[in-house]
């Protein structure tokens, strides 16, 4: 099954506009988009293609005017209030381009927050403090920083921080990992440990959307979906699939070099 079916998606905005003038924007045109268990698509297209509509929708943030978004099989289009913020806490774990860390705690309380708020079903027992511990510390693990838990965001490198960010995303075992732009604030190197990282998570399983506008990132998942003034109007397998982790090393020794010829061109 699916994690994710959307079937004629639309979502349309009316704004005033002189004389009482109704104006209608058609943000998205009838979409129809879905991934199954263990994808990585990355969603590309121009500014004013509708991208930041489909993730906003994608991630429960907003509802379509019209058509049926099905997540793990929950119908959204038409769930209330409470059972959006349940999917969003329970199903979706969201990486954001500027971290969005709270920058008076620790990496490992960051990593607790959506266990502290998680929302139980009627079935479920709440999870003590112990567990909220133990679960942050085995995500944070995951993703390389068992020796940074205790550091402040401000003690972490821009790449350590997005690392603090991923493993909140999947610290409740989310359906998907839902990234909008998440190396748009790092340089090539934090860049490619990032992608390397995403790599590693969807060869365990994961589920990955990731929202770019750089086509040599969209070259390391495995699907690339393209939108153009509110339509899908390309889907298709990334057939020369990039190694995120071949590309760190190249560019370590690239580095390496350049910083050996340095001092001799100066001389």
């Amino acid at each position: 099954m699916a994690v994710i079916e959307m079937r004629g998606i639309k979502r349309e905005y009316r704004m005033e506009g002189k004389q009482d003038e109704t104006i209608i924007v058609r943000a998205l045109r009838g979409v129809d988009f879905s991934a199954e268990k263990g994808e990585f698509v990355s969603v590309m297209g121009p500014s004013g293609s509708g991208k930041s509509t489909l993730m906003n929708i994608l991630g429960c943030l907003d509802k379509p005017s019209s058509g049926t978004y099905t997540l793990d099989g929950i119908e959204t289009s038409k769930s209330n209030t409470d059972t959006l913020a349940f999917i969003r806490n329970r199903k979706i774990g969201f990486v954001f381009q500027s971290f969005n860390l709270l920058a008076r705690t620790t990496a490992l309380e960051n990593v607790e927050l959506p266990l502290f708020y998680r929302r139980c079903e009627k079935t479920e027992k709440k999870i003590n403090a112990q567990i909220r511990k133990d679960s942050a510390m085995t995500a944070l693990k995951e993703v390389g920083l068992g020796k940074r838990m205790d550091h402040f965001p401000s003690q972490l490198s821009g790449g350590q921080q997005q690392r603090v960010a991923i493993a909140r995303a999947m610290v409740n075992d989310p359906a998907f990992i839902l990234a909008d732009e998440p190396t748009g604030n790092l340089d090539t190197g934090m860049t490619l440990e990032i992608m390397g990282l995403f790599q590693e998570l969807n060869r365990q399983g994961k589920t990955i959307i990731m929202v770019t506008h750089e086509p040599e990132l969209a070259a390391y998942t495995k699907r690339i979906i393209t939108l153009r003034d509110g339509e899908l109007v390309a889907d298709k397998e990334v057939t020369d699939r990039r190694n995120a982790q071949d590309d760190l090393e190249q560019w370590k020794k690239e580095h390496a070099l350049l910083a050996e010829q340095a001092p001799t061109e100066a001389a």
